[in-house]
């Protein structure tokens, strides 16, 4: 049995690909890179007010959907594709999920309603410059420091890299207290003495910020973390696995396309009185991009089938394990995947591949961007290797399959092992 899409999971992939491609042409992507936001003003609300996707993984309790994974995969692949540049990723994905597995009850019945609505845009800081290395990307590089007062807490911190955070209305931010337990705050973006500063960079479809503020006095109402510091550790540990599927989704989307792109230009572009197409050499390239990208596919939606499993029940530990296992492999396999795509996509293009007028530089330089975002392949490499050599429990969003999976570091993965998890999980959706 393969893994297969539901009907009404194939309706929402192909709606999201209409949608998207009307609303979120290369053109407006152009434009948006131009504008003062980084964004297109109304694409948000359309998507928000039109499709409800930022509500996907919601619970029906907040006013969300209540679907799963695989569902908010598939709309995050068509993303990817169209390098959308909107507040989605860090209002759906990481704002969501913290609130979801780290936040009180109060928290959540504060904010989530108001995300799932649409009226709410925020973004989830934790990479701190303070960290002794910021190339984790897990709790470890959370240094900012919260204080207690008799008023409540005094902030001090430097958040890096966190995305769209110059513009998001709301902002989830990490800290550690003196006896360095994990907090989490909420803010308003316009919070006085909080210094919020868009960072410049080549890759202008995903805005990122430094956030600052040096003894910044909160509330005892802006505490959102749970009380509990092993379920909030555990919970921030998932909130990272399910960004890293989320990104990949985007990175195969992205991967999927600019590899057609190439193709696409291959068969119109002519030498020596035939289409470049024609030239066996070309079309083993080809064919390595086709067999990379069907891999990063199974390699995404096996990691998303782990993710509905493992929310299903959160207390599992085998299922948290399975889900972070996934999480690595996914990223372990569509990052290189990506940016392997894009940079063939150069060479086939030739000398104007990457001048500003073709669109290819454009995918090139997310697929950069996104290899170092939420860890790099190589990282996902060097923890595997400490988990198999020291048999240790690997760090979160590291570890990957068992030591029966049949797994190499090459582009070309063999990912047989997911399919019995693929196969389960299409069999429950089918029934």
């Amino acid at each position: 049995m393969e893994f297969s899409f539901t009907q009404e999971q194939m309706l929402i992939r192909d709606m999201a690909s209409t949608f998207l491609a009307d609303i979120s042409p290369i053109s407006a992507v152009r434009d948006a890179m131009a504008s003062e936001s980084g964004m297109q003003a109304e694409i948000w609300p359309q998507i928000c007010q039109q499709m409800g996707w930022q509500a996907l993984v919601i619970p029906e309790c907040y006013g969300g959907l209540a679907l799963g994974w695989v569902e908010l995969a598939s709309v995050l692949e068509q993303m990817g594709k169209t390098l959308l540049c909107a507040p989605f990723f860090s209002t759906a994905v990481l704002a969501t999920n913290a609130l979801l597995h780290c936040a009180s009850e109060s928290a959540k019945q504060r904010y989530l309603p108001a995300i799932a609505a649409g009226e709410l845009t925020a973004t989830l800081g934790w990479l701190s410059a303070d960290a002794p290395t910021n190339r984790q990307w897990d709790n470890h590089v959370v240094q900012a420091i919260a204080t207690p007062t008799t008023d409540g807490y005094s902030l001090s911190g430097n958040w890096q890299q966190v995305i769209d955070g110059d513009s998001a209305q709301l902002l989830i931010l990490a800290a550690r207290d003196p006896q360095h337990k994990l907090l989490l705050f909420a803010l308003p973006g316009d919070t006085p003495g909080l210094s919020r500063r868009f960072i410049p960079a080549l890759e202008q479809t995903r805005r990122s910020a430094n956030i600052h503020c040096e003894q910044l006095q909160l509330t005892p109402d802006t505490l959102i973390s749970v009380v509990d510091q092993q379920a909030l550790l555990t919970g921030f540990d998932r909130v990272l696995a399910l960004a890293a599927i989320a990104l990949a989704a985007e990175q195969t989307g992205g991967a999927r396309q600019i590899m057609q792109m190439a193709v696409d230009y291959s068969q119109t572009r002519q030498q020596f009185g035939q289409p470049i197409a024609a030239f066996q050499a070309l079309k083993h390239r080809a064919a390595d991009m086709m067999l990379e990208v069907e891999s990063a596919t199974s390699a995404l939606y096996y990691a998303a089938c782990c993710a509905d499993d493992a929310l299903l029940q959160p207390d599992n530990a085998t299922l948290h394990t399975q889900l972070t296992q996934a999480s690595a492999l996914a990223q372990a396999q569509c990052s290189p995947t990506f940016f392997h795509c894009a940079a063939e996509a150069l060479q086939f293009h030739g000398g104007v591949g990457f001048t500003w007028e073709y669109d290819v530089h454009l995918y090139f330089k997310r697929a950069k961007a996104s290899q170092l975002l939420l860890g790099d392949a190589p990282l996902h490499l060097e923890r595997i290797a400490q988990q198999l050599l020291d048999d240790s429990p690997a760090p979160p969003c590291a570890a990957m399959a068992s030591s029966d999976t049949s797994l190499t570091a090459t582009p070309h993965t063999a990912l047989d092992p997911a399919s019995s998890a693929l196969q389960d999980h299409s069999a429950r959706s089918q029934k």
